[in-house]
């Protein structure tokens, strides 16, 4: 995916504009992920109106506030703007997570043509290898929200690796030595409380029902 950039500048979009210049970097931030491509343009009411969803969906991703660990989701803003100050305008509220090109660059233009942008907004979603996954998901973006990321993660078949330990990615995990205890300790506690429950409803103890309902909770 980083070959899309190759040899370009991306900046981050927060308050100082650090750029993402070099390789490592670059494919730092975009490699086994999906890459979204938001085409937009300040002047345009349709993606004023749009930019809000999309901040919510991203953030909701990708923000620990809403998220243990954050997807494997990276964006890009394709900005369509007449000038350099409307689009820094129209960043301004978006997430800092974002990146964009330098508006000098010419690659703004060539993108569009190279994934067939003829409306805005336009959210291009592209598989880690570059494939494009979905043309344009605005409307799906704003039907189902960040339920969709899932179906993408799904049909992009990328895998979450970093949800296993390095040692568990060759071999099974290795059980503990005190499993087994564990599970006998587990499966005598559980028929002591069946137990318990039998000798509650044979006694007519109101209670025994009741008891063995909440333990199932």
């Amino acid at each position: 995916m980083a070959s899309l950039f190759s040899g370009r500048i991306l900046i981050r979009n927060n308050s100082d504009q650090d750029e993402v210049e070099t390789e490592a970097e670059l494919s730092r931030r975009l490699e086994n992920r999906l890459v979204l491509l938001f085409f937009g343009a300040s002047a345009c009411p349709q993606c004023q109106a749009f930019a809000p969803v999309l901040k919510d969906f991203f953030v909701r991703l990708t923000d620990e506030f809403y998220v243990l660990r954050a997807a494997q989701l990276a964006l890009v803003y394709v900005s369509q703007d007449p000038t350099e100050e409307q689009q820094d305008l129209f960043l301004r509220d978006m997430p800092e997570k974002w990146l964009f090109l330098p508006f000098h660059d010419e690659l703004r233009r060539d993108l569009g043509r190279q994934f067939s942008v003829h409306q805005l907004p336009a959210v291009v979603v592209l598989k880690p290898g570059g494939d494009v996954l979905t043309s344009d998901a605005t409307e799906e973006i704003q039907r189902l929200g960040p339920a969709c990321f899932a179906n993408w993660q799904e049909a992009a078949e990328l895998l979450d690796r970093s949800f296993l330990q390095p040692e568990d990615l060759d071999e099974p995990a290795r059980r503990s030595i005190t499993e087994p205890l564990r599970r006998r300790k587990y499966r005598v506690d559980r028929d002591v409380g069946r137990e318990r429950g039998r000798n509650g409803r044979d006694s007519g103890d109101p209670q025994g029902d009741a008891g063995a309902r909440a333990e199932l909770w």
